[in-house]
């Protein structure tokens, strides 16, 4: 029997063809099954990375340990302080950046695999189980050198990192077949908004049981559960909490959304067709000229929103100074606000186009991010207003702590929002069939983000000893990918 010339061109042929498209819409059987796994696992990176893990890291354990160290005795007491505080920020750059390190050299690979391997599911359980088993491990992440040590849960942060990012690129590529081609934006949008809608519950419940009761023995005379709020374990306690939330909530998922794959296809020649895949498209990337354009304007921008998004936290409580409950405050009304930035971003979409959606959303957070960097806990808007006292309250009793959280809102809305549009103009552009590997090819401009961004952030504030000139050098980011999207053409068809 001679072999049919079409199979020796391509060993995948004989493979049934994959579904490209689906049906329905956001609210449809497969739609919110694939927006309702966001709701499992945003929490993690909402909770760990940015608000209360991240912060409590960089402040209780890295720069607690530094002052208690005597390395900056020398120094003036709010001297030494904010040299811990800057250390803290830089420590949390850096795993950021090797976790973005790894990931950028593998996620194009594995995208492109997902295009021609076998059920996307099994893959994406694995992932999960990294984030989950990490994140509960987190636990025992204490100061004063109990518990893990700091190169252990710099470990646990990294590997959660990158099988987060892992499972955003084995998510997305299932985003085709979750509904109608014109209905994938509010579904996108309503899976970011589900997402940050969970965080909110959760942050919630931790005020609500932990916070406020030691605080001010309401609305129970002490923290529920036993919990030491003079041992951080309300901190520590996010990593269990996201880790039991992403298992539980993940069943709705694998048992309703639709996978792509093929049964029974060999993993171990997609990954080598992959890899081959991935090397032939850089080659030719003249073909995909602004399909390549639009990845490279993603690579600074979304470098840039990333790190904005993963240290601010981290600079809030350091900088100007906010406490557990604050910050559990600003968690709480900066997800509400992004819950309507999913939701946003698919309804600006349909009204001015992808591409002019996304502009707006990231010159809106060039503007307000530059003006929150204004503000400290001596003035507002560089000097021009004085900063004085509102309210003797709980929380944010200055004008600058009012303002700045104010501002927050359009941060939470437009990042969220454009998270929402970068996705749907992957989809808009991706020739049918592959978006898989172009959601790996998105992944690695993405996670270019979790180096570069925070690399600018460790260097400059190392070498200026200031967590603002730290937090401003990633504007450039912004800057340059805002300039290359605006060379993208798009599809007639998608104006």
């Amino acid at each position: 029997m001679t072999a049919d010339p079409a199979l020796l061109a391509n060993p995948l042929a004989s493979q049934p063809p994959r579904q490209t498209t689906g049906e329905g819409g956001a609210f449809g059987r497969t739609g919110f099954a694939w927006a309702i796994f966001e709701w499992a696992r945003n929490p993690y990176y909402i909770l760990i990375v940015i608000y209360i893990f991240a912060p409590y890291f960089a402040r209780d354990i890295i720069g607690a340990d530094l002052l208690a160290s005597g390395a900056l005795d020398d120094l003036p007491p709010g001297d030494a302080l904010a040299a811990a505080n800057a250390q803290g920020q830089a420590t949390i750059a850096s795993v950021t950046k090797w976790a973005g390190f790894i990931a950028a050299l593998t996620a194009p690979v594995l995208g492109a695999a997902l295009d021609r391997g076998g059920r996307l599911k099994p893959i994406l359980a694995l992932f999960l189980g990294a984030i989950a088993v990490c994140s509960a491990l987190l636990w025992f992440a204490m100061p004063g050198g109990e518990g893990l040590p700091v190169p252990a849960i710099m470990a646990l942060l990294v590997v959660a990192y990158v099988g987060y990012t892992y499972s955003e690129v084995t998510h997305n590529a299932m985003l085709s077949v979750s509904g109608e081609p014109r209905r994938l934006a509010m579904i996108s949008g309503l899976g970011l908004g589900l997402g940050n809608l969970a965080a909110t519950l959760i942050f919630l419940a931790i005020a609500v049981l932990f916070v406020l009761p030691a605080a001010i023995a309401w609305p129970f005379a002490a923290p529920q559960f036993g919990i030491d709020l003079t041992t951080f374990e309300h901190a520590r306690l996010a990593g269990p909490i996201c880790a039991v939330w992403l298992v539980l909530f993940s069943i709705p998922f694998f048992t309703r959304a639709r996978d792509p794959g093929v049964p029974g296809a060999s993993w171990m020649r997609a990954f080598r067709e992959g890899a081959r895949s991935v090397a032939r498209t850089l080659r030719e990337a003249a073909r995909y000229r602004e399909l390549m354009r639009f990845l490279i304007a993603r690579m600074f921008y979304a470098d840039a929103m990333a790190a904005l998004l993963a240290l601010g936290a981290v600079y809030v409580a350091l900088f100007l100074g906010w406490n557990f409950l604050e910050m559990l405050c600003y968690a709480i009304f900066a997800s509400a606000c992004a819950f309507g930035g999913g939701i946003f971003g698919g309804w600006l979409e349909g009204k001015v186009g992808v591409k002019r959606a996304l502009a707006l959303e990231i010159l809106a957070m060039v503007g307000v991010g530059l003006l929150q960097l204004s503000i400290t806990r001596e003035s507002l808007f560089l000097g021009l207003v004085d900063n004085v006292v509102v309210w003797d309250g709980l929380v944010f009793r200055t004008l600058s702590d009012l303002v700045y959280l104010g501002l927050i809102s359009v941060i939470a809305v437009t990042a969220t929002a454009s998270i929402s549009s970068s996705r749907t103009m992957l989809v808009t552009l991706a020739p049918p069939g592959r978006s898989g590997e172009f959601f790996g090819l998105y992944a690695i401009a993405g996670t270019i983000t979790v180096w570069m961004g925070p690399l600018l952030v460790e260097q400059f504030t190392l070498w200026s000893g200031d967590q603002r000139i730290g937090m401003t050098s990633i504007h450039l980011l912004f800057a340059i990918g805002f300039l290359v999207l605006l060379a993208v053409r798009m599809p007639t068809h998608a104006e």
